[in-house]
């Protein structure tokens, strides 16, 4: 190329008509006109792009990418009881669905039972109720779980809820070494984002790295984490805030696991990450490779792990809850079209699309079809899962993918300074920045600076939608009687016998993996084992630092 970005910007582009607006990304990053080899000058292909399914894996975790495999297509499920969300997760997997994604009721997320006084008017109203191991054996009732793949998301009570998964597959003769899934178990995004929390950053850690030590042992397939940058999106960060939070988060869990004693390439292969897919396409695929990228460096420079699965990112994705509008709400449909659109070309091993309806209540029969027919007809019609990292050696793309990985990095850096990643929590570092890219981005919607169709231009007046799925109080009735019934009927020594010994391990520092699945299979509920975990690790309150 004979003329420079900077002489053609200057001699051309300047003197002709254009809009007076800056043009920027939705998380505010100002992007050039146009991206020559100019913005390439310290780019190496070899070292910064290299070939799928090899080092450093920016265009892919693997050499044929969806040629080999369509990504899974799991559609986040649950609702009302164990019976409501059995009927929907059969009616997902007829309709071409190829994994389970299970959502919890607030109630099972804070670890409370049903019939706790705090529980009250929230049972099954955002997600499955599940109370002892008798809702679960329901929830996967007629469901061979060896022959699927669950993903759960669930923190806190992580370990009740994946050892009420191991029970329930021992029931149907299916030995913990085949199966495959994933518990999301990232205590520390909960802290930054989510706040779902029970116990402090300590102990909570100390649980997370629990369960990677017994799935590493026990349960091989089983992906013992999904460190999640997808409720830091939620809670209003940037795209490179998510990177570099959600990273950062990473960091945090093999450094534990490598103090536990662990090798890192004994567990790193079954560490899994979930991103969130916003309305920017570029912006959003860039960032899929810069994760990729950042996490291959690391773990190699920083954590010498050896094992290729070791260096691999591979990632989940939901497209964005917080990006869809009660206004119009059919424009949701074209909204995540676009977002799944963006995590596919960006290499995703596994997609959530939401329902059209989903800011009004939880998504009908009708919409969550519509949400996994957009996944088939992008798998299917589309042709853009036939050629691997199809925009690999775009101008623009290298060049935000570049710059992505470099501002995250730079947050690291300073995590680094902090003493990691919990020190930076306990200060409210991440915390802040989220919160002052919410404010700035909610103003720009606010003044009309960034687009929001159907909300602050092109609005109409539309009828309210009336065919929306309602969660009764009979539904909480039923769940409250089953609970009822399930302590009638279980052996009550047995509990007491193994709630005792979860109280001994915990108090000796021993892993609670298995104390907490002898206290499943004795039919214990979530609130009591919680409760005797509470006995010695104690309760933890909001912090007031902000």
């Amino acid at each position: 190329m004979t003329r420079s970005k900077s002489d053609w910007i200057r001699s051309v582009y300047d003197l002709a008509k254009k809009r007076d607006e800056r043009f920027t990304t939705v998380s505010d990053l100002e992007v050039d006109p146009l991206y020559t080899p100019d913005d390439l000058a310290q780019f190496d292909p070899d070292r910064d792009l290299g070939l799928p399914g090899e080092y450093p894996y920016t265009r892919g975790v693997h050499p044929t990418m969806y040629r080999g495999r369509p990504w899974t297509m799991r559609m986040f499920s649950g609702f009302g009881t164990s019976e409501d969300t059995n009927k929907r997760f059969h009616y997902l997997l007829s309709q071409g669905s190829t994994g389970l994604s299970v959502a919890f009721d607030f109630p099972t997320l804070y670890g409370r039972d049903s019939d706790d006084e705090r529980s009250r008017g929230e049972v099954g109203r955002c997600g499955v109720a599940i109370d002892t191991l008798a809702d679960m054996e329901t929830l996967f009732d007629g469901i061979p779980l060896d022959r699927v793949s669950t993903s759960m998301t669930i923190n806190p009570p992580a370990i009740i809820l994946l050892a009420m998964y191991i029970a329930v597959a021992e029931k149907q003769g299916v030995s913990p070494d085949r199966l495959r899934g994933t518990v999301q178990n990232d205590m520390l995004k909960e802290f930054i984002a989510q706040k779902t929390w029970i116990f402090a950053p300590e102990p909570s850690l100390k649980l997370v790295i629990d369960i990677i030590e017994y799935c590493t042992k026990h349960v091989p397939k089983w992906n013992t984490i999904s460190i999640s940058g997808y409720h830091i999106r939620e809670a209003g960060s940037t795209a490179v805030q998510e990177l570099a939070f959600t990273i950062g988060d990473g960091i945090a869990y093999v450094q534990a696991a490598k103090d536990r004693g662990l090798d890192v390439d004994d567990f790193a292969p079954r560490l899994a990450y979930f991103f969130n897919a916003h309305n920017d396409f570029f912006e959003e695929i860039a960032k899929y490779r810069a994760a990729r990228r950042m996490w291959a460096r690391i773990m190699k420079e920083r954590f010498g792990a050896k094992k290729p699965e070791s260096l691999m990112l591979r990632f989940h994705t939901q497209t964005a809850g917080c990006s869809l509008t009660g206004q119009q709400p059919l424009n949701n449909i074209v909204r995540t079209t676009i977002q799944a659109l963006g995590a596919v070309i960006g290499g995703t091993q596994s997609l959530h699309t939401n329902s059209f309806d989903e800011t009004l209540a939880l998504p009908t029969e009708n919409s969550v079809r519509v949400a996994l027919r957009t996944q088939q007809i992008i798998a299917e019609e589309s042709g853009v899962a036939n050629v691997i990292d199809p925009l690999g050696g775009s101008y623009f793309v290298e060049a935000l993918t570049t710059r992505m990985e470099n501002e995250a990095m730079e947050y690291i850096r300073r995590i680094d300074e902090m003493g990691g990643m919990l020190r930076a929590i306990e200060r409210g570092f991440p915390q802040k920045e989220i919160s002052n890219a919410a404010y700035l981005y909610q103003h720009q919607v606010d003044e009309s600076v960034k687009a929001m169709v159907g909300v602050n231009k092109y609005e109409v007046e539309e009828p309210p939608m009336t065919d929306l799925l309602k969660i009764t109080d009979a539904d909480e009735r039923r769940q409250v009687d089953r609970l009822d019934r399930v302590r009638r009927e279980r052996d009550a020594a047995r509990c007491e016998r193994s709630l005792d010994a979860l109280r001994s391990d915990l108090s000796a520092g021993a892993n609670a993996f298995p104390a907490v699945l002898e206290c499943v299979r004795a039919y214990c509920s979530i609130g009591e084992i919680v409760g005797a975990m509470k006995q010695i690790y104690g309760d933890y309150s909001d912090p007031a630092w902000l």
